[in-house]
């Protein structure tokens, strides 16, 4: 399956390069947009151009293109789409990978009501690749040029999960905002009180090595990208009030409750995993091994 002539805008970063890579894999001819005209996979074609500002060149490759993705920030994204929804064909497709869905979701239905569109989220750091993975799937204006697009998604490996915008944004502020706060906490936590990383790490048990080691990869991105998911994310300040409000009722029930109290907190949690508290258990196992 193929994707046709596909454009990446933004195919020099690392979400943009993933779908580029992918979609030469299966047999697309690719061109890369980039303001300086570099990056993208080899095998690709680049091309010089400001998605905000179309140029005649750029025009054309917009009107020639199957599939456009937009892998670049969400700032850019809504500048563009007046500017693209312009020149693209009436049977082209058009594809955000924006970790937020709802206010480009709302663009798109404004400035390319004609145009097939979804919103895709890899729900994982591009490096790691899409197989066994799951995708976020916002579809937009529907048509068969998105259902081909997404068969070939779920063909790269990955699991498509279909969602609309605002439940995306929800659970993307549970699994990615609250996640990443959690973990920051912990670390501004340990800062205070155990100055050195290094005097910690000699006796820290599994489940403090697996959240340093969240830490570290935290640590070692980009500040854009978390900002990205707790400052654009309209759920993601929901889900901040929430482990705040977490932390004090597992305080209060120990200085509060006592055990009983306690036992509760457990007794709500384990209640909450239902069914997925033991073979989550049992991951939690297999990973410890390797810590």
């Amino acid at each position: 399956m193929t994707a046709g002539r596909a454009l990446v805008v933004g195919g020099a970063g690392a979400v943009g390069a993933l779908f580029a890579e992918r979609l030469l894999g299966s047999g697309s001819e690719v061109t890369v947009v980039d303001p300086a005209g570099t990056g993208g996979p080899p095998g690709a074609r680049r091309t010089t151009g400001d998605i905000t500002a179309v140029d005649e060149a750029l025009a054309a490759e917009l009107a020639a293109a199957d599939l456009v993705v937009l892998a670049v920030p969400e700032t850019v994204a809504l500048a563009a789409l007046p500017h693209v929804a312009r020149h693209l064909r009436a049977d082209a497709v058009l594809v955000d990978t924006l970790s937020v869905k709802q206010p480009v979701t709302g663009a798109v239905r404004t400035h390319a009501p004609g145009i097939q569109a979804v919103g895709l989220n890899p729900m994982f750091a591009p490096s790691l690749g899409f197989e066994g993975r799951p995708v976020a799937a916002v579809v937009i204006n529907a048509g068969a040029g998105v259902e081909r697009l997404l068969a070939l998604v779920a063909d790269w490996g990955a699991t498509v999960v279909r969602v609309d915008a605002r439940e995306h944004d929800r659970l993307a502020g549970a699994t990615q905002a609250l996640t990443h706060a959690a973990v920051l906490g912990f670390g501004l936590a340990l800062g205070e009180l155990v100055p050195q990383v290094g005097q910690l790490r000699p006796v820290a048990p599994p489940p403090a090595n697996a959240l340093l080691a969240l830490l570290a990869r935290i640590a070692s991105g980009t500040p854009e990208v978390y900002w990205d998911v707790q400052h654009a994310n309209p759920e993601a300040a929901a889900a901040r009030k929430a482990l705040a409000d977490g932390v004090r009722r597992v305080a209060d029930a120990v200085e509060n409750g006592g055990e009983d109290g306690f036992g509760r907190v457990l007794d709500d949690v384990r209640g909450y995993l239902g069914a997925d508290l033991d073979p989550l258990a049992a991951s939690c196992a297999h990973l410890f091994t390797r810590l």
